[in-house]
């Protein structure tokens, strides 16, 4: 997403004469305003509907429901979320805000002048936010990949009597075998051993 671009913005204003002037500075920077709301109900629903690219909401200062729908966006249907706060808010006001997805926290109000730099903002903080929490996944699923193939090879050298590397070298021509990524075939795997190790045993007819 680059600043530079005219965005489409829901905004969210229970005032109408505030309503009017957010969007006269936001039309006159080039943005679109293409929906406005009174309140944060039904948030995640409504960006999933109208699919803005940004979501402005106007009011005095956070209240609980609206920092819940903004933390179910943020979890679902994330966007960046402009906050223009009357009110300056104390230190857990505003970290409550940003912990629930909010990319810029506004207290001066969205003025023509100031819509640029407050976009920008917002942008830079969602971007950088979303590439953090990217990562994030991307070390979680891979330590879960590896717990995954570690515990494959230990039923592969219990089941086959044999050392690890052996292990991991059957496992890899497995998922060779069948063309599929290195923690998927061990995730088969261990669901086929543990099924045989809980299998009862069948006795033998004397």
């Amino acid at each position: 997403m680059q600043s530079s671009e005219s965005l489409r913005i829901l905004l969210i204003d229970n005032n109408p004469e505030r309503a009017s002037k957010v969007c006269a500075a936001l039309t006159h920077s080039g943005h679109e305003v293409i929906r406005q709301r009174p309140d944060a109900t039904g948030l995640t629903a409504a960006v999933a509907r109208d699919q803005p690219d940004m979501v402005i909401i106007d009011m005095d200062s956070p209240d609980r429901d609206t920092l819940e729908n903004m933390s179910t966006l943020n979890d679902h249907a994330p966007r960046p979320i402009v906050f223009s706060a009357d009110e300056p808010g104390d230190r857990a006001t505003i970290q409550a805000a940003v912990r629930a997805g909010v990319s810029a926290y506004v207290v001066d109000g969205i003025k023509p002048q100031s819509v640029r730099s407050i976009i920008d903002s917002a942008i830079a903080q969602f971007e950088s936010f979303q590439a953090l929490r990217t990562e994030l996944a991307e070390t979680r699923g891979a330590l879960e990949d590896r717990k995954y193939i570690e515990k494959a090879k230990g039923l592969i050298m219990k089941h086959e009597n044999c050392d690890e590397d052996s292990a991991f070298q059957m496992l890899r021509s497995a998922a060779m075998d069948h063309s599929e990524r290195l923690p998927d075939m061990a995730r088969r795997i261990i669901t086929l051993l543990e099924r045989q190790s809980a299998a009862p045993a069948v006795k033998k007819a004397s």
